[in-house]
Order: structure tokens, then sequence, then C-alpha cells
């Protein structure tokens, strides 16, 4: 099955190594380019690393032999060991720095990589975040980024370290026993061959057995999620069932794959062990004539080790490299879409008249279900005015295009006689002050959350604004006072707490145009009151905009627009729009009158 665009990246999913994808990968140099001294000093301090290992085979092999009697530059068996010793302690200094250095780009690479996206994330319009889930953007952020440090820090150092042992191993081999050398090399390519082949069916088999569990575990989560429901309609024994039938493909499917694997593994330590008893018994025909010492077989040997490790450990790099082309395509495709547009008019009085005329506009999730039907209104600065409707009739969506969360398809909307899209977005949204229907709060301090709408704001303008709000009483009442930890989304606060401080933070922030989405309409009545006063004391001089979900909260705004089905359909004071009693919004009085 294909994989939607912009989907989480699947932990085992991985990108042929082609140009085109290794393009992308090279894409992330970018931001390794600052600290190219510190990756070339490290390529450095790598090559003199890998080669210096390479010279501990040989001359092991030398202290064999002079052992036996044979004459070397050194004939000492005694210094012979101390020059392996020093060959080690180099080696793992040259290690060190390799690493150290290494680390130093990564680390600070990958710093950057976040910093840059999260800095695109949070510029992005709302149209990208409709298309994503939340968790899929942290997952690009975390898991995409921890991959591709993997691979900067460790994985391309492994690679051009095993590919130095492999190609200066064989050089070796072919200059000090050549023989032997051409021998191994006519086998051993077979033996990596079928296991290749075989390894990569038993990936496919696993890769299986990981896809059935998943499908078992959506079962699980479905159903604990939805609880209420299976136990409204009796779906014990059906569920449980479902996820038997679920568990049984995995065993079945899993027991398969051990089955191939089995075989893989008897057929690996036959063949593998069976190619070294070869390469063994040529040696020691080759020792048994004369043309080779015993100390030059050692040294085949261990350098023969080298490369197999080299050989095996290639094929997890090139795996660990496909993951990371995947994950830098994600983190580029976010890195290169369009940031929303801080072109426009940067200063100047805003007064906060508002109109709208002739606006349509359709959600680009949505772009069939045209939400905005021409619609026109219009708000003069300083005034109240009300959106009431049915759900769905397109109140929320005019507050969102007034912040220019979107951009209108057709039509056009004015704040102060100037097109939206004229304005400066951030100064055009520093105007605007709301105060939602559902305050969620940041996780910090009252203080924190209060200043967010400036943050450079006093101690004493915040108290004023808390005062302002009705709020002081209460944070007063802490033993930490405005110091207060809020809670993830500020479940520690009451509704009415969180309501009067998202009204303290829309105080400080002083807007020219306000936004009320039914503020008061999930609260008790003394919480209500309370809101209300607060409410109402941050109106004052402000262009306010109310959605209005209760009618008896917007009896005394200037006018009442009552949209349906995206246009203005009625318009006029409440108790003009009353009068009229065949009008929807007589009818929506009445309506929730009778509930009441």
């Amino acid at each position: 099955m294909a994989k939607k665009r912009g989907a989480v990246l699947d932990p085992e999913e991985k990108r042929k190594l082609s140009k085109e994808n290794l393009g992308k990968l090279s894409g992330i140099y970018q931001f390794v380019s600052p600290y190219k001294l510190h990756f070339v000093s490290g390529l450095v301090f790598l090559l003199l690393s890998s080669l210096t290992l390479l010279t501990f085979p040989f001359v092991a092999g030398k202290l064999i032999d002079t052992a036996e009697g044979k004459t070397w530059i050194v004939n000492d068996v005694n210094t012979i060991a101390f020059i392996l010793l020093g060959i080690l302690a180099v080696q793992s200094i040259f290690s060190f720095f390799r690493v150290w250095l290494f680390a130093k780009v990564s680390e600070r690479s990958m710093r950057d990589i976040r910093q840059a996206l999260y800095a695109k994330l949070v510029r992005l319009p709302m149209s990208f975040f409709d298309k994503r889930r939340t968790g899929e953007l942290i997952s690009r952020i975390t898991s995409d980024v921890s991959q591709l440090q993997e691979t900067f820090s460790t994985t391309l150092a492994e690679l051009f370290r095993q590919v130095i042992t492999l190609v200066a191993g064989v050089g070796f081999l072919m200059v000090n026993t050549p023989k032997l050398t051409l021998f191994m090399l006519a086998t051993f390519p077979v033996l990596v061959l079928f296991a290749m082949v075989f390894g990569r069916y038993i990936r496919k088999l696993s890769k299986k057995t990981q896809d059935e569990l998943a499908g078992a575990n959506v079962i699980v989560e479905e159903t604990l999620q939805s609880i209420t429901t299976v136990k409204s309609f009796v779906g014990e024994a059906f569920e449980s069932n479902r996820y038997s039938n679920g568990l049984n493909r995995v065993v079945s499917v899993a027991l398969t794959a051990a089955k191939y694997r089995g075989a893989f593994i008897s057929f690996i330590i036959f063949v593998l062990f069976g190619g070294i008893v070869g390469v063994m018994w040529y040696g020691a025909s080759l020792v048994a004539t004369g043309e080779m010492s015993v100390g030059e077989l050692v040294s085949f040997v261990l350098y023969t080790t080298f490369i197999g490790g080299s050989i095996a450990g290639l094929g997890d790099i090139y795996s660990q490299i496909q993951k990371a082309i995947g994950s830098s395509e994600r983190v580029l495709e976010i890195l290169g879409e369009e940031s929303e547009s801080e072109f426009g008019r940067s200063s100047g009085r805003f007064l906060g008249k508002i109109r709208f005329n002739q606006v349509k506009f359709s959600y680009p999730t949505r772009p069939e279900v045209e939400v905005l039907k021409g619609l026109n209104l219009e708000i003069n600065s300083g005034e109240k005015v009300a959106l009431a409707g049915h759900s769905g009739a397109g109140k929320s969506t005019v507050i969102q295009l007034l912040q220019r969360f979107y951009e209108v398809e057709d039509g056009q909307i004015q704040i102060d006689d100037l097109d939206v899209s004229e304005w400066n977005i951030h100064l055009l949204r520093s105007h605007i002050g709301i105060v939602p229907q559902e305050v969620l709060l940041f996780g910090g301090s009252i203080r924190e959350n209060i200043a967010y709408a400036k943050p450079g704001a006093t101690e004493e303008e915040i108290i004023k604004a808390a005062q302002k709000a009705n709020a002081w009483q209460f944070i007063s009442q802490f033993p930490e006072g405005l110091e207060t930890l809020v809670g993830e989304r500020g479940v520690k606060l009451s509704g009415g707490q969180r309501q009067r401080i998202a009204i303290a933070r829309a105080i400080l922030k002083d807007p020219a145009i306000l936004v009320l989405d039914e503020a008061t309409s999930s609260l008790d009545a003394e919480s209500e009151a309370l809101v209300q006063e607060a409410l109402d004391e941050l109106m004052k001089g402000r262009t306010t905009l109310i959605i209005a979900h209760r009618l008896a909260t917007i009896r005394k705004v200037d006018r009442i627009y009552v949209l349906s089905e995206g246009k203005i359909v009625e318009q006029g004071s409440h108790l003009e729009l009353l009068n009229s009693e065949t009008g929807i919004y007589a009818n929506l009085v009445k309506l929730q009158f009778a509930d009441s």
C-alpha cells in the first residue's frame, strides 16, 4: 500500500541508495557545513585510527615469527610486545579525538536542524496543520532528527572506517600473502551472496510479523479508546475473538519466519565456517611447503577477521543510511514548506474597523464544501457586534479569516479600510485579542500565562491586568501567588479561573479588536458573574466581535448578524430580530428558552 504524503516515518521504512535519494541526505549537509573544520578533522583522525589499527595484525605476526627465531627489524619479543601496546595506545588517542570531533559536529548541527524545524513549524499556515497530525510533526522533530544524528555522528564514521579497513586490509593481504588472499577472494563472495539473498527473505517475513502485530495492537487501542461503546453494545466477546484471530495470524507468520531463520543460521554456520576451514587448510599447506610462515598465517587470520567484521558491519550501515534518507526527506519536506507571508504594513494606528465584502471561502481540507458564500458584514470602530446562527453556519470561520489563519478565495476583508493582506501578519494579530470558550493554558506559572501577551510586562502591569479580570482575588490566595503552576493545559485551575486568566492576558495585550467566543457558556452562575464583569471591563473602548452560543448573553450588543449557510440572512438589535417572529434568530431564541 502506498504511504500517504506526510505520514509518520515507519522505523523500518527505508529508501534505495539512488543518486536522487542520496541528494536528499546531502541536503542536510547545509547544517553540517558551519562545522566542516571539525568534520574534516574528525575524518583525518578516523583515517589515522583505522590505519594504525591495521598495523596490529602485521606486527602480531612478526611477534610469532620472532618467537620462532626468524629475524625482523626488531628481534626481541618483549620489544615487539611493547610496540603492539604502543599501536593500541596511539590508536586509542586517535579514536578519542575522532569520537569527540564527530560528536561536536552532530550535536551542534542537529541542534540547528531542530531549531530550524521548530522555527519553520510555528510559522507555517493553519492549512498545513489541518493536513498533519500532531504526533507526526513531533516525530519529525524527535525521531527523524535522532535518526539523522545517529547517521552523522556514528553511521558515516563507521562507513568510512569499514571501507578503509576493507580496502587497506585486502591491500595488506595482497602484498604479504597473495596466494591465500586470492583463494579467499574466490570463495567468500559466493558465501556473502547466498547470505544476502537468504537474509532479505527473512527480513520480509520479520516485517510481515511486525505488520500483523501492529494490526492486532490497533484492535486493542480502538477497543480501549471506545470501551464505553464496547460495553454498551455487549461487544466484549466479539472484540476478544477479533484480537485472538489477530494474534493467531501473528503466531503463524512468526513461526514461518523462525523456520527460515533457523535454516539460515544453520546455513551460515556450516558454509561460513566451512569456508574458514578451507582457507585455513590452504594456509596450512602453504606453511608446510615453506611458502608462508606461521606468523604470516596469524597475520592473515587477524586481517581476515577485521575484513569479515567490516563486511558484516557494512550491511547494517547500508540499512541505517537508507533510514536516514527517509528521515532527511521528511525534514527537508517541512523546511521546504512555504511560511506565512510577513510582508505588509508594520506600523500605523489601528482603529479596529472591520469589513467583509462578498467573501467566499472553503477550507483547504474540504475544498468541495463552501463555508462562506459571499458574506457581507461591517463593524465600525468601537462597536459591539455578535454573530449568531446554527452550528456550522460559519461563525468561527469569520474569526479565523479575520486573523488570516487562512486566505480568502474570493472577495475582500478590510481592517481600517486596508485589505488584511496589506497588513503585516504579526501586527494584525497583535491587535486582535481572543478569549476562547475553552481556554488552554501553558504548563508554566500564572505569571507566564498572563505575560504571554506581553513578555516584557512589569509586575505592576500583570497584577493590574489580573485585578481588572477579577483574577487577582483567587491568585493572591495561592501561597505562591503569580508563581503558582497551572499544570498541563491549566488542569489545576477551575474553568472560571482559567477564563479570568485568559481575560487578564487579553487585557494586558490591549487589543483594538476583541473576539469573545462565548466565554461564559460552560461556567457555573458565580463564576459566570465574575467573568462577565471582567469581560464588560475588557470590552470598553474596543471593537468587539462575539460568537454567540447562548443568545441571552448578547442582548446589549449594538448589532447582531445572523448567519445561515455561509451568508448573513438577518441583522439588527436583539429586540428588532426578536420581533420578526418568522426569523431565524427569533426561532433560535424560542428553542433555547424552551430548552431552559
